[in-house]
């Protein structure tokens, strides 16, 4: 899968809100009553992630779990990477 520039980059960005830029990445904090809440959603996230065979970067902070997204094998952002965050935030 290509890298996409950053024009494509800019024009997809709307399609996943509260996703931010950082680097050669999307990244988003979701938030939980607590440490089962987070686990229950890193759960879901991890059958999408194995669904589309594309794995983001899962830090758990308790009732905090921020997720990153980037195609390391492109070496920045790629369609699959906005496609895994619209399927994130979409349940």
């Amino acid at each position: 899968m290509a890298r996409l520039t950053e024009a494509e980059i800019s024009d997809r960005s709307p399609s996943v809100p509260g996703w931010s830029r950082k680097g050669d990445a999307i990244e988003k904090l979701y938030t939980f009553d607590d440490f089962a809440g987070s686990m229950q959603f890193v759960n879901r996230v991890a059958q999408l992630a194995e669904e589309m065979d594309h794995h983001p970067d899962i830090l758990v902070q308790y009732s905090r779990v921020t997720l990153t997204l980037s195609s390391h094998d492109a070496g920045g952002l790629t369609d699959r990477d906005f496609r895994l965050a619209g399927r994130i935030d979409a349940k």
